[in-house]
């Protein structure tokens, strides 16, 4: 009879860890931490809150729609800002959700939201988690954390680790300035799922943003890291690695011809994500959906991110073979050049 891969002991799941890496040639640590990722959407989206949230970001690509090579770790997710603020917003709604009319309004939105979201977070989505774990019998630690408490950190019992890139921690990472459109809902399962006879591995139903939304705001992510030549954090890599699989995909035709998303990613990043180049002056974002869009570093900011990347590859999170750096930053700049000739 198959039994939960959460519910067996340590050394059980060690073994299961060791056959699933000789089947799929992947790091204990990464198919570990998947199955709390995926048990954490499961927890989510079935619950109350599925309808107003929407799952996006790296590991939605990987998870969701199959199209990255690499382990994606955290868990990226939109409350829809019309249920947070709903005196403020309304029921505006345009092909990319909904948008203030002029920067003051936003700055106002923006200062609710803030607001509220971290009560929302310890009022709604955490006690969600504390009776999924307890329901499950997994004994897990929750915390808020965040610069601005819209984090809500898992910290499972880790039966494998890897080299420290890679932590036993499962981030929930909370927006709440957007709608989340478009999505659709798409079905997630673990890596592990299918190599392992007799046991179960977590599964999801999730609320999925769309491709072509999420192409063009990493590639705006990308656009002021090169305005600026400075990273905001480490991990920022992914975002190239993610642009070049997406370039690889057959998504990658339709999300830089969606004209709609691109021009609403670029109205809501000027609105709610102001940023200013390395001169001190606005980046504006709509040249960037609209044919100048710029992906591909130079100097100190190419040799930063080159840094980046391989302490990515070091941790093993590149699943199959990985692209090398200059490979990367070529592929990037294929990606560049189709996207501004549409």
């Amino acid at each position: 009879m198959a039994e939960p891969f959460l519910a067996l002991n340590r050394d059980d799941q060690r073994e299961v860890l060791e056959v699933a890496r000789e089947k799929t040639d992947r790091p204990t640590h990464l198919l570990e931490k998947d199955v709390w990722v995926v048990w954490t959407l499961g927890a989510l989206f079935d619950s109350p809150l599925a309808a107003d949230l929407t799952f996006k970001g790296g590991t939605s690509l990987s998870k969701a729609y199959k199209v990255i090579d690499r382990f994606s770790e955290d868990i990226d997710l939109t409350y829809d800002i019309r249920k947070l603020i709903p005196e403020l917003v309304g029921d505006l709604s345009d092909e990319g959700g909904a948008l203030p009319t002029n920067r003051s309004q936003a700055n106002k939105w923006t200062k609710a939201v803030r607001e509220r979201l971290p009560d929302w977070i310890a009022s709604n989505v955490r006690p969600i988690l504390e009776a999924a774990l307890l329901r499950d019998g997994l004994e897990a630690n929750l915390e808020i954390g965040g610069k601005e408490n819209d984090q809500l950190l898992l910290h499972y019992p880790a039966v494998k680790a890897g080299t420290g890139y890679v932590s036993p921690v499962v981030a929930l990472e909370f927006g709440g300035r957007a709608t989340g459109e478009p999505h659709q809902v798409l079905p997630v399962t673990c890596d592990m799922d299918g190599h392992v006879l007799n046991v179960l591995f977590p599964t999801a139903l999730p609320q999925v943003m769309s491709v072509a939304r999420t192409f063009w705001e990493k590639a705006t992510a990308a656009h002021v890291y090169c305005a600026q030549g400075r990273i905001r954090s480490e991990r920022y890599a992914r975002h190239w690695h993610d642009l070049a699989a997406i370039g690889r995909s057959h998504y990658f035709a339709s999300a830089i011809a969606d004209r709609l998303v691109a021009h609403a990613v670029g109205r809501h990043k000027s609105f709610f994500f102001p940023e200013k180049d390395s001169t001190g002056a606005v980046i504006d974002y709509l040249p960037a959906v609209t044919g100048l869009l710029k992906i591909v570093p130079v100097g100190a900011a190419r040799a930063a991110l080159a840094e980046d990347y391989a302490n990515m590859l070091e941790d093993q999170i590149m699943l199959g073979h990985a692209l090398t750096f200059d490979q990367l930053m070529h592929a990037c700049s294929e990606i560049e050049t189709r996207a501004n000739s549409v």
